[in-house]
């Protein structure tokens, strides 16, 4: 489903199984979560088989992923990436650093947010714009609101190591004139830093009882 957001140049891999074998893992990264629960293992150890597939894919030797500050996952020198995972989806996207500055992806169930929370991650401009409601094909607008937060943070941290609140980022969705269930989406920030845009461009998909959000930073 990933792939759907991206061009050809970034290697894409996603996963519906919510199992993967702890062993898969290598001993550096089985250390990060060997004090988690079994849950939380799994769901590592299946990201990071997308991960180690995208990796195949665009020519590398599989090797550990590990984790940097605010948990930011750290790929091999020259390339950038992003990972996601929710209850039911596993994905992983990589991509040469001269091919693209940054990648973030996020992936959610299409479920309306729980209560209080669209409250907390909505600018006033985003509660104004009207959306239709969602459904199975169609998104919980609220849901893919806080998708397309994440999406853009995960491009942002790596870059600045600066914090992004989600009142620092203001969404505007697009949908595609043939289709109710994908579309683009614009991201006008509020913070600034050196050699940062002001605004990302983001893609959207909504399928199989997932919303997914993605961004590529073309490279400079």
């Amino acid at each position: 489903m990933i792939e759907r957001l991206f061009p050809a140049y970034v290697a894409c891999a996603d996963t519906y199984e919510t199992d993967a074998p702890e062993g898969t893992l290598y001993p550096e990264e089985a250390q990060l979560v060997a004090t988690s629960v079994a849950k939380r293992r799994h769901e590592f150890a299946a990201v990071r088989g997308c991960a180690r597939r995208a990796m195949t894919a665009l020519g590398l030797p599989p090797r550990p992923v590990l984790r940097g500050r605010r948990g930011m996952p750290l790929w091999p020198e020259g390339f950038v990436g992003s990972m996601t995972h929710c209850d039911g989806y596993r994905a992983a996207v990589l991509a040469r650093a001269s091919d693209v500055r940054g990648l973030g992806i996020d992936a959610e169930p299409n479920e309306p947010l729980p209560p209080g929370v669209w409250d907390v991650i909505s600018l006033p401009s985003e509660r104004e714009r009207t959306y239709p409601a969602g459904s199975g094909t169609t998104p919980h607008w609220d849901r893919l609101l806080f998708c397309a937060k994440e999406s853009v943070f995960k491009v942002w941290f790596p870059l600045t190591l600066i914090e992004l609140d989600f009142l620092e980022a203001d969404i505007t969705f697009h949908r595609d004139p043939e289709t109710a269930a994908q579309g683009s989406f614009t991201a006008e920030l509020m913070r600034t830093a050196p050699g940062m845009p002001k605004s990302f461009q983001g893609r959207w998909l909504v399928d199989d009882g997932f919303a997914v959000t993605a961004v590529a930073l073309p490279a400079a």
